[in-house]
């Protein structure tokens, strides 16, 4: 990017409220510009429109760039267990950016950064994803299930089967002892 192309600052009116050690990467206005917000990759998050909070690039289960929209399909949270969470998909939010800058660059970097590990497990009567994420600013990764539609979460056996299979996928990813 030429010295004379530099993109404006964020407007201070714009600007989320970033920890101390965050810093913006990228941010594009969303809508036709007319007070719809805007959309603000950090070093530790996505700050979208309407939303008090930043969502964590590990967070982040899928994010797609059609060339006009940026779509973010975020996790949430379902249960806790030994060692993984196990999160379902909210609703997708699409956001129109006309200048979109180096925003859907950033986004896809950084979701992409913050994936260790991914894989496809069939368990009995479905099959689920188990992910590794990396968490900005924190040690180690977050292990996370989701479960196909369909799956029976709450099967003794399907948890059983999901336990096993968490930890299988720790252990071969853990680092070697030195």
């Amino acid at each position: 990017m030429g010295l004379f192309n530099r993109r404006p600052k964020l407007p201070p009116a714009a600007r989320p409220p970033l920890a101390a050690d965050e810093r913006v990467l990228a941010w594009a206005a969303a809508g036709n510009g007319e007070g719809d917000g805007v959309v603000v990759a950090s070093n530790l998050g996505l700050w979208l429109p309407g939303r008090p909070h930043r969502i964590g690039w590990h967070d982040v289960l899928k994010a797609t760039w059609s060339g006009r929209e940026l779509t973010v399909v975020p996790a949430e949270r379902v249960a806790e267990r030994d060692g993984y969470l196990v999160v379902a998909d909210c609703p997708a939010e699409t956001y129109l950016l006309l200048d979109p800058g180096e925003l859907p660059h950033q986004v896809r970097a950084r979701v992409t950064r913050s994936v260790a590990y991914t894989a496809q497990h069939a368990v009995p009567g479905g099959s689920g994803r188990i992910a590794a994420r990396r968490v900005a600013g924190v040690d180690g990764l977050s292990w996370t299930v989701r479960y196909d539609p369909g799956t029976p979460t709450d099967d003794d056996e399907v948890r059983a089967e999901t336990d096993r299979l968490v930890a299988e996928a720790r252990a071969a990813t853990a680092p070697a002892d030195v």
